[in-house]
């Protein structure tokens, strides 16, 4: 192995997300896979336009990603291999289109909005220039993580005086409004369990039709709207 001489003193810096080293790197055992995740991520990045996908002739055309592997006729074997075992993954939604009678092979990070646009492309509602759909496409849908982990990921430290709050909750409403409370709470900067709490409760009195979920969106979301009235005394600012 020849060292690299370092670091150059201006480099420009691709993002990961937090996700991948959370959760994708401490399964991920292969170290093609972990390659070819690595380079696709940072691929992705770059892409300008929507849909952002990457292709399979992209990937063997890329002598970055393909030096990687062993120079060896099997080096292309060992790319499919790689990114079948990401697609199974669930890392990525893998596409098989139709490119002037050849396969292509495309690829799309496995997010929410791809999943959406994965079943408009498989449809033919959203068409790619020079692209036909000949397959089904390979989902892998995540599974949504539990009340806690969501807790946790978006909120902070799940001590256990908030696991058992959680647990009450989980016995009095539906985990859908749980999850739900979390979701606003987050997107209204109030990320604490007294605040949830009080959405929970608002709900549960006057009735969730006339809930976060059903606001006017033209007008100003009141990020105080639960400290205010009767259950203002559970919620800590």
């Amino acid at each position: 192995m020849k060292p690299i001489a370092g670091f150059p003193p201006r480099m420009e810096f691709t993002p990961i997300p937090n996700f991948f080293f959370s959760t994708l790197l401490p399964q991920i055992e292969d170290m093609a896979e972990l390659k070819v995740t690595l380079h696709i991520l940072g691929t992705l990045y770059h892409k300008k336009g929507s849909p952002r996908f990457v292709t399979l002739r992209e990937l063997l055309a890329s002598k970055s990603l393909m030096s990687g592997f062993d120079e060896s006729a099997e080096a292309d074997k060992a790319l499919r291999a790689a990114l079948d075992m990401a697609a199974q993954r669930g890392t990525f939604l893998h596409v098989t289109l139709d490119r002037d009678g050849a396969a292509e092979d495309i690829y799309l990070l496995n997010t929410e909005a791809n999943r959406q646009v994965t079943a408009k492309i498989q449809s033919g509602e959203l068409p790619l220039p020079g692209l036909k759909v000949t397959g089904t496409p390979y989902v892998k849908l995540a599974e949504l993580p539990d009340i806690f982990t969501l807790y946790e990921q978006n909120i902070g430290l799940l001590t256990p005086m908030v696991a058992e709050e959680l647990r009450d909750a989980a016995k009095q409403y539906p985990e859908s409004w749980i999850r739900e409370a979390i979701k606003e709470a987050v997107n209204l900067n109030k990320r604490n369990w007294r605040y949830i709490a009080a959405i929970l409760e608002r709900w549960s009195a006057e009735g969730k039709s006339d809930g976060a979920y059903q606001r006017d969106s033209t007008k100003k979301e009141d990020p105080d709207k639960y400290v205010k009235g009767k259950y203002g005394h559970m919620v800590q600012r």
